[in-house]
This record gives C-alpha cells, sequence and structure tokens, in this order.
C-alpha cells in the first residue's frame, strides 16, 4: 500500500489517488513489459493547463521507456489499459509522444464541494508535515528604530509561511531574534545622549553616522524626564580630542571611514564621561522604546510571536562561551594571527571565518551560531530563517557552524527576501533609515490598509523584488488584487442576502442531492478551481511560496465573477437554484479560509 498526504487526516488529494491508480498499473506490468518495479516517487500526476487535455497528466511512459525498451507511447498505452476501474476517473488517454491525460469523471469533481461543506475552514488542510517542529525565525531587526516596509514584507511572508506549514500538518512556533547587542545598539545609544544633550542647550554636531529621525529625539525627551541634568556634559568635554567626522562632498571613501572612526570614539567618550553604569541605561531606555514600539506595530498587524530572543540575554547565559568550548572541544577552530577562527571552509564555506577577533571582540558569527544551536537544543527539527537579500554572504557559513556542531546541513533553511520599492503616483518614494526617508510599517498600513499590505507584500515570490504600488493598493478596481478577491467574497454574501429579500430559503440537502446539475463550462472552471486548493496548499507550503496562494485565490475569484456575470442564481428551479447557491457558498468558504490564511479579511460587503 502506498503512502500518501490526507485531506484533514481523512482522505488523499485528488492527485494523490490519481498517482496510486497509475502505481497499480505499472504493478500489473512488472514481470512482464517492466522488468523490475517502479519508485513511486517517481509518478507524479499535475494538472493540465488546458481542459481539452484532461485534467491532470503524466509523463511516466516518458522516463520509464528505455528502461523498458519500449517506445514512449506503446508503454503509455500499456500502462492505461492496466488502470484499474475506479469512479474517479471518466477516460484516460495517451497524447502526444506518451503523456497520459487523465480526465476526472463529474462527480469525483463535485465530491471537492461535498468535502468543503463537511470540512468548512478545515478544507484544503492536511497530515503531510507529521508533526515536525519547525521553528520560523523572521523580521529580527535590529531595535534601533520603526519597522519599515521591507520589515513589512519580511512579517507578511514569515507569518504565512509559518499558517502554510500549520495548515499542512507542522508544529509550528515563530521566533523573533532581538539583535539588541552590538555597534548598532551602541550607535542608537549615542545619538540618544547627543539629542539629550542638544536639547539641554548643548551646542555639537549631530554624528554623521547617527540615527537622526525624529523617533530619536522623542526617546531623548523621556531621557531628559527621567535623568533631568544628570547626564548633560559640557561640548568641549564631548568633542576635544575626537577625531574629525566625514564632511558634505567628500570622497565616500574617505567620508565612509572617517564617519565610522568618529561614531565610535564618540561612544567611547559617552562611556567614559557617564560612566558604563549611566550608559546601560540609556541603552535600555532606548531599547525598551523601540522594542515597545516593533512589538505594537507588529500586534496591530496581526503577527504575533510564541517567542522572543534577546541576543544579550542569550550572551549572559554563557551561550557563546559554551559554543566555543564545544568547537574547541570538537577540533573545529584554532588561533591564528591572535583571531580564533572556525574550520569552515572544510565544511562547504568558501572561508574560514573569525568567531572572535584578536582584540578579543566576538564577531556577529559567534553569537549567531550560537543562537541556532540553541534552537536545535530546544528540539526543533528544522530552523527556517526569514533573512534580507543582503545577508546571502552569510549562509554557508551559517551551515558549515552548525555542521562542525554535529548538525545535519539541510536543518537550516534559509528564505532570502529581497527589497522591496514603493511607488506613488509612478514616482518612486525615497528611503533610507538612518537619514530618516524612510516609510515604516505603521505609516503603510494608515494609508493603504493591513488587507493591502498583506497581499500586495505576496503578490510576488519573496525571491523576486517587489514594486508596491500605493495607489493601485487604494482603488477600488478589479486591477486591485485585493479588492478583486473581497469582493467576490462579498458578492456571494450579497446573494444570499437577495434570496433572504425575496423570501426563499437555501437548502443544503437538497443542494447536495443536484450537484449534478452543475454541468455547465463556467461552473466546470469554479469546480477544479475548488478541487485544487487542498493541492495547492501543500504545494505553497512545501515550497515555501505564500505568494501561489495568492495567485490561486485570484484565478479562482475570475472564475467565480466570469460564472456570476454570465448565469442566475436564484433562478425559479428549486433543484437549480440550490446548486449554484451551493457551488457560490463553496466558492465563498475557499476564499475565506484562503483569505485567513493569508492574514486577510473576508468582508461581507464592500
Amino acid at each position: 500500500m502506498f503512502s500518501h498526504a490526507r485531506i484533514a487526516g481523512k482522505r488523499p488529494f485528488v492527485k494523490v489517488e490519481l498517482e496510486d491508480l497509475l502505481a497499480r498499473a505499472l504493478e500489473r506490468l512488472q514481470g512482464g513489459l517492466l522488468r523490475s518495479p517502479v519508485d513511486r516517487a517517481a509518478i507524479v500526476v499535475g494538472r493540465t493547463r488546458d481542459a481539452q487535455h484532461g485534467d491532470f497528466s503524466c509523463n511516466i511512459a516518458l522516463r520509464l521507456a528505455k528502461s523498458a525498451g519500449r517506445k514512449p507511447a506503446d508503454l503509455a498505452a500499456a500502462i492505461v489499459a492496466a488502470l484499474p476501474a475506479s469512479p474517479l476517473l471518466s477516460r484516460a488517454e495517451v497524447a502526444g509522444a506518451g503523456f497520459i491525460n487523465l480526465y476526472l469523471a463529474g462527480d469525483a469533481q463535485r465530491d471537492a464541494l461535498r468535502r468543503v461543506f463537511e470540512q468548512g475552514a478545515r478544507y484544503g488542510t492536511s497530515q503531510a508535515g507529521a508533526g515536525a517542529r519547525v521553528l520560523v525565525e523572521f523580521v529580527s531587526a535590529n531595535p534601533t528604530g520603526p519597522l519599515h516596509v521591507g520589515h513589512g514584507r519580511q512579517a507578511t511572508y514569515g507569518a504565512t509561511l509559518a499558517k502554510l506549514l500549520k495548515a499542512t500538518g507542522h508544529s509550528v512556533d515563530r521566533e523573533y531574534y532581538i539583535n539588541d547587542a552590538g555597534r548598532q545598539v551602541d550607535i542608537l545609544t549615542v545619538s540618544v545622549w547627543v539629542r539629550h544633550l542638544q536639547a539641554g542647550g548643548v551646542e555639537l554636531p549631530f554624528p554623521v553616522n547617527g540615527y537622526r529621525a525624529d523617533y530619536v529625539q522623542g526617546i531623548a525627551a523621556r531621557l531628559t524626564a527621567q535623568s533631568g541634568t544628570a547626564l548633560q556634559r559640557p561640548a568641549a568635554a564631548v568633542l576635544t580630542g575626537l577625531p574629525p567626522d566625514a564632511s558634505e562632498g567628500e570622497p565616500e571613501a574617505i567620508a565612509g571611514k572617517k564617519k565610522e572612526l568618529y561614531i565610535d570614539a564618540l561612544i567611547a567618550r559617552m562611556r567614559e564621561l557617564i560612566g558604563d553604569i549611566a550608559y546601560e541605561k540609556v541603552l535600555e531606555l532606548a531599547l525598551t522604546a523601540m522594542l515597545a514600539d516593533i512589538r505594537e506595530d507588529l500586534a496591530a498587524y496581526g503577527v504575533e510571536f510564541e517567542q522572543w530572543t534577546s541576543e544579550r540575554a542569550l550572551a549572559k547565559s554563557g551561550a557563546v562561551s559554551r559554543l566555543l568550548e564545544r568547537l574547541a572541544a570538537q577540533h573545529q577552530t584554532y588561533t591564528k594571527d591572535g583571531a580564533l577562527w572556525l574550520r569552515s571552509s572544510t565544511l562547504g564555506d568558501d572561508e574560514d571565518r573569525v568567531l572572535v577577533r584578536a582584540n578579543g571582540a566576538q564577531t556577529y558569527f559567534a553569537p549567531d551560531l550560537a543562537y541556532h544551536l540553541d534552537k536545535l537544543a530546544r528540539g526543533y527539527a528544522r530552523l527556517i530563517d526569514v533573512w534580507g537579500a543582503d545577508h546571502h554572504g552569510y549562509i554557508a557559513r551559517m551551515r558549515a557552524g552548525l555542521v562542525a556542531l554535529g548538525a545535519p546541513a539541510d536543518c537550516l533553511e534559509i528564505c532570502l527576501m529581497q527589497f522591496v520599492s514603493l511607488y506613488r503616483g509612478g514616482e518612486k518614494v525615497p528611503m533610507g533609515k538612518r537619514d530618516g526617508q524612510f516609510v515604516t510599517l505603521r505609516q503603510l498600513r494608515e494609508e493603504v490598509g493591513n488587507d493591502a499590505c498583506r497581499l500586495f507584500f505576496l503578490m510576488r515570490s519573496h525571491e523576486q523584488h517587489l514594486d508596491f504600488d500605493l495607489e493601485l493598493a487604494k482603488s477600488r478596481s478589479n486591477d486591485n488584487p485585493v479588492y478583486y478577491l473581497q469582493y467576490a467574497h462579498a458578492r456571494v454574501a450579497s446573494v444570499m442576502k437577495q434570496l433572504a429579500a425575496r423570501g426563499l430559503q437555501y437548502d443544503p440537502s437538497a443542494a447536495l442531492a443536484h450537484l449534478g446539475l452543475l454541468d455547465g463550462p463556467h461552473e466546470a472552471a469554479v469546480l477544479t478551481a475548488i478541487s485544487r486548493y487542498p493541492e495547492l496548499i501543500a504545494q505553497a507550503a512545501a515550497n515555501r511560496a505564500p505568494h501561489l496562494l495568492v495567485h490561486f485565490l485570484r484565478d479562482l475569484a475570475q472564475a467565480f465573477h466570469t460564472w456570476y456575470n454570465a448565469a442566475q442564481f436564484i433562478v425559479e428551479d428549486n433543484a437549480t437554484r440550490n446548486a449554484r447557491l451551493a457551488l457560490a457558498l463553496a466558492t465563498q468558504q475557499v476564499l475565506r479560509n484562503g483569505l485567513e490564511l493569508l492574514g486577510a479579511s473576508a468582508p461581507e460587503t464592500m
């Protein structure tokens, strides 16, 4: 008996049932046309693009023809002849050079409707993941500023991927890794302090490499309210002996180095002037304010996490020290030029990587590797990280580090998010975090709404650059996919209101008894789309591709709108009326299920 994924744990996908039928046909040919058993994984059926070529197609005859010593078309004909009788199939045909086209029986198509009504919100779910524990880590932005639109795309993708994995039977947790240690947090801290000094009347320049946006002044105001003048220092004490900062008009090669040296010297001067205890209090104030803003923003966007893990807390727990001791015990590190290196070039990376610099400072790699080791220690079998595309060079070293620790290389999966560009009226909106020229996720949500954010962020593959058209996202037209999908859902609700207004009722039992009346081409297109939904969810989860769900829902909405414009639902004949209403309600249920996975609403009115 072949194993297969099951919808809602009860019955297999139609495509898997068809694959089982083909497998049984091939078993009948063993010892005759086929000399050896066929690997079940080699038997794959897929949906056809043209209904004239059937509902599904399979190329197994083409794949086996050489080993069988037969022409593909002849082998395909033998497979078709050996197919067991099944209520699923109306017929099977050989096409082209040896493809097998499979035509579903009408009742098999309509069976999807019965399952929609039996399962409701569970329709489309499966146990393909078999409870495997997965940790999806996403967003994980440095808490040095509000979330911007790029973080919004990551949040949308990660949250939807987690839902898709849950819908396919995985045990999923969502985690935000708080990068609250390191140089960027120090730059935020000194930026707040400088604004605090300026607000107190101290005349000194703001560092070129500091954080300039208004939120820094807001945190500085809190610092002033909390500490008064206790942290004020004269300009001379702050600036004397500091290297020059970058100046406007300087070549980037020179300016870049100067601004880095200046900000580091300014951070050191702040520590010297106010002391480590006060410095930590300013840092904590800034971090607390930014994390509260991030948490509030994500919650309002409907994105939640089971865990928030702090890099600083992980370091204080001794996790990095234990990591280094473990790597040393396994002879995976060595010392060169005073630095500690990982032998990552022998484990799939293109070169060895520094874990601890000669000055004793850890690189980003060490705590990140300790964090991923901690994930594995918590019992997760698969780690899925959602990163920005600019981190692509970091993947090989992370996998090499995990292999050095004895973990399988494929336990870590990285989904790289390409960048987002905002357009307003055809003009690109400038964005830059340091200089304060960026659009926050909150601003975007307030302008176009959560639903538009969700669907627009997911319209394209995460591996593709995304152009976000603000005017289109706000439009009430069929070109706006948000409006188009939600309007299909609302149209069904409108039909049911019209039914009640005319004193009529929908009879589910009568509808299921007369599904055979749904035999028109437009109805067939809607039925086919509905029957595809469980396969689509499995495919989107397996391929980490939520955009496939957006495209599917748009296809379903298009099929429904076309049918709606071509047919009357509330007709005199009771049987026809109930059957059509059943198909409309099933469409609405699938749209609602899909929109819920995408994190978007399914309105009853538009």
